[in-house]
């Protein structure tokens, strides 16, 4: 018994979902997403997305809710949209941009210049004596993820003094250094 297959996806207003062939459509205020499917059905009934599976068989149930959690992040993507927030830890560590163009200063001899797809929209924050911030939001969240990690790939947080590029929120693992 799948717990997050079988639960409906509601659907918000301005939001409508297509259900064609193998494909699922949702289209909102934000953006438009496709995604296609295999091994469930998918009904649109009522204000709500249901997904069904034919059998019991491994293949099916691995599918049901991975599917109902993909629909789900879409609805939610073109109606409110995803946002991920990195934080620059580090001296001398900053970060700006010109429109998509992304200028990141993390230690190396050059700055990394990364050019960000057209669907993700970023914005830098920097305030004295606080550590730059990097926004990135989108209507699609694989996308937004994808990006972010390519950014924290440049310098991942350290253990030992915390030096990287580390999600808002997220908790380094810190180690103690050399004992004397």
């Amino acid at each position: 018994m799948s717990r997050i297959g079988n639960n409906p996806v509601a659907i918000p207003e301005g939001v409508t979902v297509e259900v064609k062939d193998n494909t699922v459509t949702v289209k909102g205020k934000l953006g438009e997403l496709t995604q296609e499917f295999e091994g469930v059905s998918v009904k649109v009934e009522e204000g709500n997305v249901h997904v069904a599976r034919p059998s019991d068989a491994k293949d099916h149930r691995a599918k049901h809710g991975l599917y109902r959690s993909l629909i789900n992040n879409m609805i939610n993507g073109v109606s409110t949209g995803w946002t991920k927030e990195l934080e620059l830890v580090g001296v001398g560590y900053r970060a700006s941009n010109q429109g998509q163009k992304l200028d990141l200063a993390i230690g190396f001899s050059h700055n990394i210049i990364l050019d960000i797809a057209p669907e993700v929209k970023v914005e830098t924050v920097t305030e004295k004596g606080k550590n730059p911030i990097v926004k990135l939001t989108s209507h699609d969240k694989q996308l937004v993820g994808q990006v972010a990690a390519k950014i924290r790939g440049f310098r991942k947080p350290e253990p030992y003094k915390g030096k990287g590029i580390k999600f808002v929120g997220e908790q380094i693992r810190r180690k103690a250094g050399k004992s004397a």
